[in-house]
């Protein structure tokens, strides 16, 4: 018979991790906030942070908010900006549910007339559906390896709109 504590005692935690760069066509100074959670509702369609707690209208170290999930199940994500290092343009999350721990973090760098953006996701497992579901995540998140990212920040640097998908 198989009980709920051996198969926790089967479990093994994962991590999987990738990283992807690319090129936003402004100034780090444009670009760097973009990333926040309020600025990120500017490019990125469907995005509906809800504040649970914050000091700051916008982007502050620590504060936490909740988005929808919709992947087998997970109904909310908790996230919590872990790092917020404005002076270096690196911003890091954590974000978790029941099954899964992971983070975010996004580092730009200047160039002439525009800005190199890397983000990096690292998901941890808290179950063997999380395994599962870690690995389904890192694939969609990266099938374009983030050029959906890149011509939707650079849509709206060049017309002020959140393109329409």
């Amino acid at each position: 018979m198989t009980t709920s504590a051996s198969i926790a005692q089967n479990f093994k935690a994962e991590r999987v991790q990738k990283s992807a760069s690319f090129v936003a066509n402004a100034s780090i100074e444009k670009v760097f906030p973009l990333f926040g959670p309020i600025r990120e509702k500017e490019w990125t369609e469907g995005w509906e942070p809800q504040i649970v707690y914050s000091t700051n209208s916008e982007v502050e170290e620590h504060m936490v908010f909740k988005t929808s999930g919709g992947h087998h199940g997970e109904r909310e994500y908790l996230w919590v900006l872990t790092q917020f290092k404005p002076k270096e343009y690196f911003v890091e999350y954590t974000v978790s549910t029941s099954n899964r721990v992971w983070f975010i973090s996004v580092k730009c760098e200047p160039k002439p007339k525009s800005t190199k953006v890397i983000v990096t996701y690292t998901f941890t497992s808290l179950t063997e559906q999380g395994n599962q579901l870690n690995k389904l995540a890192l694939e969609k998140m990266y099938a374009h390896n983030l050029k959906d990212w890149e011509e939707d920040i650079n849509y709206y640097l060049t017309t002020g709109k959140r393109k329409s998908h």
